[in-house]
Parts: C-alpha cells; sequence; structure tokens
C-alpha cells in the first residue's frame, strides 16, 4: 500500500479522482504499481466504456516544476497523435492520453496543495520487471525504437528541461568528486576498487557531451528512463503496445535512452544482486533489442549515431555506478537503500557490468555493425 494511501481517508481520494471525471461515477480508488517517485492509483469507473484510469500524485521535491511536466506531456502526446492519425501503424500502439478536469485543467492541487493528474490505462496490458525470453527483448528495442521514432521530428526546444543534469555524465563525476574531497572513505578491498574504477575513467565521462558539444550527436528528445517495466505488453499478441512513466521526457540524447535500455535489459543478474563478481553484459540480448530498435528506429538516425552507440552502453553503465558510488560515500542521501552498504553494493554491480561491456567491445561494435 502507498505510505500515501496509509495517511488518506479513501473519500478524500475519491473527491480527487472525481475532478477528473465528467459524466461517470468512481467506484473504488487502489494504490497501483511499484513506482518509487510518485503515489499512483487506479480508479475503477461505473461506466461501459472506459473502466479505468490512472490517477497520479507528482512527487514536487523531484519534479519542482510539475506544470512544465504536463505541458511537456501534452505537447508530445498530442503530437504523437497526430502522427499515428496521419500514418497508421499495422499493429496495437498507444500513447497515455493527459485527463482533464471538469473546468478544462490538466491537473488540479488538493487542500493540502499537493498536485494531481490523470492519465488513460492502457487496457489488455502488462509490465514485466525482467526480460522473459528472446522474442519480448525485441519487443522492448522496438518500444524505444518506436517511441523516438514518433517524436523524432518534433523540435527539442518545444519541450521543457524539466530534470536539468539528468544524465548529464560529466555533472555527476563532478559531484562525486566534491563528496570525494570532503570524505574519508573506509578502506575496503571493494571501495579500493570503486576508487580506482572511476580515477581510470575520469576523462571517459565527457564522450557523449563533447559529441554534443562539437555537433556530431543533435540534441533530440528522450524518454530518460526506458526500462524494462516502462514498457506495456498487450495481453493476448504479447506484443508492445506501449512506453509509459513519461514524466522525464525532456531534451537530450537518444544515446543515454539506448544506453540504459541496454544496460537494464543485458545484465541477467539484475541491479540487485549480491554476487556481483558473476555480473556480466548479454551480448545476443543486446543484438536482439538493438535488431528491435532499429527496425523503426533507422529513418531518423546518422552515421555519427552509430558510432557513438558503444559509447553510450559503456557510458551509462559507469555512470549509474558512479552515481550509487557517490551516494554511497556521501551517507546515502538519494537513494533508498536497505542496509549501510547498499549503495557499495549496487555500483559494483554497475562497475563489473561496465567492465564486461569494456571486455566485449570488438564484438559489441560488430553487432552494432551488423544490425544497421
Amino acid at each position: 500500500m502507498s505510505e500515501y494511501l496509509k495517511t488518506q481517508n479513501t473519500d478524500n481520494l475519491v473527491n480527487i479522482a472525481d475532478q477528473f471525471t465528467l459524466q461517470r461515477k468512481v467506484t473504488t480508488v487502489q494504490s497501483f504499481g511499484s513506482g518509487n517517485i510518485n503515489d499512483t492509483f487506479l480508479v475503477t469507473l461505473d461506466s461501459p466504456e472506459e473502466k479505468h484510469f490512472v490517477l497520479q500524485r507528482i512527487n514536487t521535491k523531484v519534479f519542482r516544476q510539475p506544470q512544465l511536466i504536463m505541458q511537456n506531456m501534452c505537447t508530445f502526446t498530442e503530437h504523437v497523435r497526430m502522427r499515428l492519425q496521419h500514418s497508421p501503424l499495422n499493429r496495437r500502439w498507444e500513447v497515455p492520453r493527459v485527463l482533464l478536469t471538469k473546468d478544462g485543467q490538466d491537473y488540479c492541487r488538493d487542500t493540502k496543495g499537493s498536485f494531481w493528474r490523470a492519465i488513460s490505462f492502457i487496457a489488455d496490458s502488462q509490465s514485466f520487471d525482467t526480460m522473459q525470453n528472446t522474442e519480448q527483448a525485441k519487443e522492448i528495442g522496438y518500444a524505444l525504437g518506436m517511441f523516438h521514432n514518433l517524436i523524432s521530428d518534433l523540435p527539442p526546444e518545444r519541450l521543457a528541461d524539466t530534470l536539468e543534469g539528468f544524465h548529464i555524465t560529466p555533472l555527476y563525476l563532478q559531484h562525486y568528486n566534491e563528496v570525494l574531497a570532503k570524505t574519508s572513505p573506509c578502506q575496503s578491498p571493494e571501495v579500493n576498487y570503486c576508487l580506482q574504477f572511476v580515477s581510470d575513467r575520469q576523462n571517459f565521462a565527457h564522450v557523449l557531451e563533447n559529441a554534443k558539444a562539437t555537433g556530431k550527436l543533435p540534441l533530440r528528445l528522450m524518454h530518460g528512463d526506458p526500462k524494462i517495466n516502462n514498457v506495456m505488453f498487450d495481453t493476448s499478441t504479447n506484443q508492445a503496445v506501449s512506453v509509459i512513466d513519461l514524466d522525464t521526457v525532456k531534451p537530450g540524447l537518444v544515446h543515454y535512452d539506448i544506453g540504459d535500455c541496454l544496460r537494464s535489459g543485458c545484465n541477467p543478474a539484475g541491479e540487485e544482486t549480491e554476487e556481483w563478481e558473476s555480473v556480466y553484459f548479454d551480448t545476443d540480448i543486446c543484438q536482439t533489442i538493438l535488431q528491435g530498435y532499429l527496425s523503426v528506429a533507422q529513418a531518423f538516425l546518422t552515421e555519427n549515431d552509430y558510432t557513438y552507440m558503444y559509447d553510450a552502453i559503456r557510458l551509462i553503465a559507469f555512470e549509474l555506478g558512479l552515481r550509487f558510488f557517490a551516494d554511497y560515500l556521501a551517507g546515502n542521501v538519494y537513494f533508498k537503500v536497505k542496509y549501510p552498504e547498499h549503495n557499495l553494493a549496487r555500483a559494483l554491480v554497475q562497475f563489473k557490468l561496465t567492465e564486461s561491456i569494456e571486455s566485449q567491445e570488438a564484438n559489441i561494435r560488430k553487432i552494432i555493425r551488423d544490425v544497421k
């Protein structure tokens, strides 16, 4: 159960949900999903048509300008809707719709000032936390490619940057060095391994931002968090039908999405494994995801995009490890932890994954060339 739901009268939630309905009656509001930023609820309606919608309380400590999130979401979902109307696909694909309040607003505030929004529910679909099979890997690639393709002609300056600094690796490195200068980490083989690992890759952290600054990689729109459980699958066809969790859509590099999708999808052990020394990057899954991605993304990618694809895969694993390790050194102030060394353990997993990627560079570059 959501922490918010524990402290709230259900009638309050029904009243908030009712703001986003017209003639229909709210029958139930229940906690929904496993997200750890916003509070999410599934609203059930007494209606023969749409029986559900998703109600969310936006975490304004993370998203300090929630109106900009809604502005972004309305802009790009409308753009995608028009694209799909003009050029229909030969398979099911849906984009969550922003639902308006009775007075035509895309959000409402409750008596305590909390920020609420409602979006359409993707019916007859489900998500997964881990990769089930090869076909699913291809569909995850397809989903990210379709997402990028449908917004590839939307000028990035039309959207606000709702999370400044997000996925800018040099800024995470700068933060890490500031934390390191203020702390005296306990010496252990694991800590020393991490310290050396970061030290050896200080220059590499700038690879994608330098390519952007010199015009080799164009600024586009990116999803920001394309992990597997943000892809919805049709329950009957098992095909990807939607990409959700759209709060981090913003101007950036599609390479951050590609790298993050492959980082999370090609690590069979998962991010939370305690057997960090057994972590490896599965190049077979990498090939399958890229095949799915490029089946729809080739239309807008440039030669330079392919050139920097390997760097993206390597960089995002390194970046996440860097963030975990910096948070461990800082006293676990950002990521939720279950024990004091949790972020250190997470960092070790990502650094080991980075090592595995580096050791297979020639093979990964060949895969990228072959699937073009």
